[in-house]
């Protein structure tokens, strides 16, 4: 059985599929061997895919916005779109998109290694959410593709990265111990993954970007400001209205010359005759500096957020050995140069396959069979700052179809405000056993109504954990004695993969290796946990609420049963026995 990987973008789509040690991308050959656009057009009852869809928005005239969906991507996680005046599922658009994929490529010279194309790793951004990933699960399933597994779109390309190189296992000891950032900049989101080459393994740290500054917005800051200097330079009233057809087709002109301004020219030309409603024409020539100009703000905006995912780990700069860009924007000069200033031009990849990685990445993981694995344990904080792993590290996710579910039963040590709190942990930083005084990142918290009424460790409490094949972890809390119900879900995890044989075992071996961990940030205001997993221990409840339901633990015969804490808790609820005053008063000198 042949599976592939599948990169289904924003922008463009594309299969590869390893063949004989060597990945292949599955591509056009009459149409120079590029992607396929993720655009799909409704005529009447004809639905038109791809180039040919991407095509016809210069082709066509009034009308034209209103039956085109460019990168439909965007739209799952909708119940209903309209276009062209036609409620459409965002399901079944994406859906066309998979099904030309798949159609175009086993009419390839290709077909015959990519078997039925019916099984496939598929790549997502960081930064898609729980609900989106099965709506496009279920648009894969629609056009006859199974999926086997989701990987993150950066550590599909990093992975890819390692593969592909003439010599893996040479490149996998250069990045040996050393922290890797994956800049995935493509035509809708910017995506961040920060990983460590470890134990024989990728490991992501943390996962960052933005789907509000990709391609597709640089090319409407670019439209808007071509159409303003024009303006300002042809004395055009701002009365005058643009056509929104001319819009449209402008936006165009806008991804093509950007494109262009990428490469080896320092012009281009924007023309497009009756843009207005008055019937001017709009006549504009772009140079690169001009671009870099407009585009500025937006790529400030992307470097703000690598920032953000460094300060998050308390990384400097320096720390990170080197910066692979991926994505269709990684060919714009300005980006590169940005990049080179922060991490330096040495450090900086811009692979020459950096359009294709993430697919090849994917097609890689499928040939080696690769699992995903979590990176951090997840854990819940129990009373007294103890934790118990809810899942550990190294858990391998469920492929395509499969799920795994197991219920925890705790025990409320403090019902005394009502709410039996699940506060959801990870450590910061990666540590095969992290240590209990290592900082925690929250995932979330579930909050869940118990009997105010009921002794300290009486009620009883059930945690369902649930981790699905969509790469979510879902959590449902309930009480026993009330009934009440939480849950939740967290899609943001870190995942690890293996490396494949490299020899690297003895060289990570080194006792003198570091994790990098994050600094310690002090916080205010902070959860008490509630909750234990041992109904008879006695030392999580808190010292007040204890005294109020078995006050004779507090007897002087019976005091070593009660901890110091429990104690000085106990004591800090009653008032001086004198005078009166609560705990702490500097007025108090009675000495009780």
């Amino acid at each position: 059985m042949t599976v592939v990987g599948f990169d289904f973008g924003t922008t463009n789509s594309l299969v590869s599929v390893v063949v004989g040690g060597r990945v292949i991308d599955v591509t056009n050959g009459e149409d120079g061997g590029r992607p396929y656009p993720s655009v799909v057009k409704y005529e009447g009852e004809r639905v038109v895919v791809g180039r040919e869809a991407q095509a016809s928005l210069d082709a066509v005239g009034i009308g034209i916005h209103g039956d085109v969906v460019k990168s439909p991507k965007f739209l799952l996680g909708q119940e209903v779109v309209s276009v062209g005046g036609v409620d459409r599922s965002p399901v079944d658009i994406v859906s066309h998109v998979v099904k030309h994929v798949r159609a175009e490529s086993l009419r390839s010279a290709r077909k015959e290694d990519l078997g039925n194309l019916d099984q496939a790793v598929v790549t997502i951004p960081v930064t898609m959410d729980g609900e989106r990933r099965a709506a496009l699960r279920e648009a894969f399933a629609s056009a006859g593709i199974s999926i086997t597994q989701f990987v993150h779109e950066p550590l599909a390309a990093l992975y890819g990265f390692i593969r592909s190189a003439p010599d893996s296992a040479e490149m996998a000891r250069r990045l040996a111990k050393r922290n890797v950032l994956v800049v995935d900049w493509g035509g809708g989101t910017l995506d961040l993954t920060l990983c460590r080459i470890d134990e024989s393994e990728i490991r992501q740290l943390r996962n960052g970007g933005s789907d509000s500054i990709g391609g597709d917005e640089f090319d409407k800051v670019i439209r808007d400001e071509v159409v303003a200097r024009f303006r300002a330079q042809s004395e055009i009233a701002s009365s005058d209205a643009a056509i929104r057809e001319a819009e449209l087709r402008l936006l165009q002109d806008a991804e093509m010359h950007k494109v262009e301004l990428s490469g080896e020219i320092e012009k281009a030309t924007f023309y497009r005759g009756g843009y207005f409603e008055s019937g001017s024409a709009l006549h504009y020539s772009l140079s690169r500096q001009e671009l870099d100009e407009f585009t500025r703000p937006l790529i400030s905006a992307g470097i703000r957020e690598i920032e953000s995912l460094l300060d998050s780990l308390s990384m400097a700069v320096g720390q990170v050995s080197m910066c692979i860009v991926v994505g269709g924007m990684a060919a714009m000069p300005a980006i590169r140069a940005r990049l080179h200033a922060m991490f330096g031009p040495d450090r900086v990849r811009v692979p020459a396959n950096s359009a294709t990685l993430i697919s090849q990445g994917a097609a890689w993981i499928a040939k080696d069979q690769q699992r995903l694995r979590l990176a951090k344990p997840i854990e819940l904080e129990l009373a007294r700052g103890s934790r118990i792993p809810l899942l550990a590290a190294g858990t391998e996710m469920p492929l395509g179809g499969s799920s795994s579910t197991e219920v925890l039963h705790l025990y409320c040590a403090d019902p005394t405000d009502g709410v039996a709190k699940f506060p959801v942990v990870t450590p910061t930083a990666l540590s095969p056993k992290p240590r209990a005084s290592e900082p925690r990142t929250a995932l979330g918290m579930l909050a869940v109504d118990v009997d105010v009424t009921a002794p300290p460790l009486h009620e009883r409490l059930a945690l369902k954990v649930e981790l699905d094949d969509d790469l979510v972890l879902s959590l449902e809390a309930s009480s026993s004695r009330t009934g009440d119900r939480a849950s939740d879900s967290y899609f943001d995890l870190e995942f690890g993969l293996e490396l494949p044989s490299t020899g690297l075992d003895e060289a990570l071996s080194d006792p003198e290796q570091q994790d990098v961990r994050a600094a310690e940030v002090p916080t205010g205001l902070v959860i008490r946990a509630n909750l234990t997993d041992d109904k008879k221990d006695q030392a999580a409840v808190p010292g007040d609420v204890l005294y109020e339901h078995n006050s004779a633990a507090f007897a002087r015969h019976a005091r070593p049963g009660v901890t110091e804490d429990q104690l000085t808790e106990h004591l800090y609820y009653q008032p001086c026995a004198v005078c009166k005053r609560p705990w702490g008063a500097p007025e108090c000198r009675c000495g009780s």
